[in-house]
């Protein structure tokens, strides 16, 4: 599953959230949303949020060779569903790529940093264009 900005002209209005597996995309969170737990000035959509990242997540646990989850930060960690599509995904023997935001506090985000046998890459100004290549090499063979 991916996030990405949503726009209206050059103003940043929310975040899509998609199911790289099957396509399907939905609002992660939006300014006009009205319910939802609250992160910075947008809603969190949790029924997009459960329906769509949560599935998507426990799609690739059961189909695919590299677990995808962009990202865990604190508006994905809000659904409880999510947390433990999050979790199932470290606990199931597949390779998974991730990105975790940097300030980001919750049990879950201190599991990823600190267990055994998971690598913590910072993104940096100095690494974010040759991080890719390094990224398709360590996973070419998971």
């Amino acid at each position: 599953m991916t996030s990405g900005e949503l726009r209206s002209g050059s103003t940043r209005v929310g975040f899509e959230i998609r199911n790289l597996s099957t396509g399907l995309t939905g609002v992660l969170a939006h300014v006009s949303q009205q319910d939802g737990p609250r992160v910075g000035k947008y809603h969190v959509n949790s029924r997009d949020l459960d329906r769509i990242g949560a599935e998507a997540v426990q799609d690739a646990i059961n189909a695919a060779d590299l677990v995808v989850i962009d990202e865990v930060g604190p508006m994905e960690l809000t659904s409880e569903r999510f947390k433990e599509a999050v979790q199932a995904a470290l606990a199931c023997g597949r390779a998974v790529l991730g990105t975790v935001h940097r300030n980001a506090q919750d049990p879950v985000v201190r599991t990823i940093k600190s267990t055994p046998g998971i690598e913590v890459i910072e993104v940096t100004r100095d690494n974010r264009s040759t991080l890719p290549g390094i990224l398709v090499e360590r996973f070419k063979n998971p």
